[in-house]
């Protein structure tokens, strides 16, 4: 509505206050139908979105809108997941809240793990985003692995390893 037009049906007499609150609540109630049928952030046939079945996520820690899972495939002991509450599938989807909010999540896990396993010499902190990068479950999820010196050949390089063509001996 106008905001002239606002303020006449507001002041006008012969529509009962009633009438109003009526009317204000149809306004409210059918944007709320809206925001949640436009607004499903989750996925009943995704093992994040599931997060409660412990069958499926063995939960490490949470905030309000991440938690940390162990992964159910690890590299390695202690190789965890930060994964949204709500369904994303790319990390460019996250307001700079939850980026914020992700960042203490992992370095929260980071402190459990230390605490239950040995601490590690270094980590690999990683995201595959889009099925191209390896992407496997359209859920954003981000990797913390703990490493250690001797767990691989030639670390050199680390996450490059992932693309083609990476000499780390070209590098020198």
């Amino acid at each position: 509505m106008h905001a002239l037009a606002v303020r006449y049906w507001l002041s006008h007499p012969r529509i009962s206050m009633m009438s109003r609150f009526a009317h204000l609540f149809r306004l409210i109630s059918r944007k709320l139908r809206v925001a949640t049928t436009v607004d499903k952030s989750w996925k009943d046939d995704c093992i994040f979105c599931l997060r409660h079945d412990p069958k499926l996520n063995r939960i490490l820690c949470e905030n309000t809108t991440f938690f940390a899972r162990h992964d159910n495939y690890p590299a390695v002991a202690g190789h965890v997941e930060i994964v949204p509450k709500r369904h994303v599938a790319s990390f460019f989807e996250l307001t700079d809240h939850e980026v914020l909010e992700a960042y203490a999540l992992l370095r929260e896990a980071r402190s459990k793990l230390i605490r239950e396993y040995d601490t590690p010499d270094g980590y690999t902190i990683g995201v595959n985003e889009g099925k191209a990068a390896g992407q496997s479950i359209e859920h954003l999820h981000v990797h913390l692995i703990p490493r250690y010196f001797g767990d691989v050949k030639d670390p050199r390089g680390g996450i490059r390893q992932a693309a083609p063509n990476c000499e780390p001996d070209s590098w020198l």
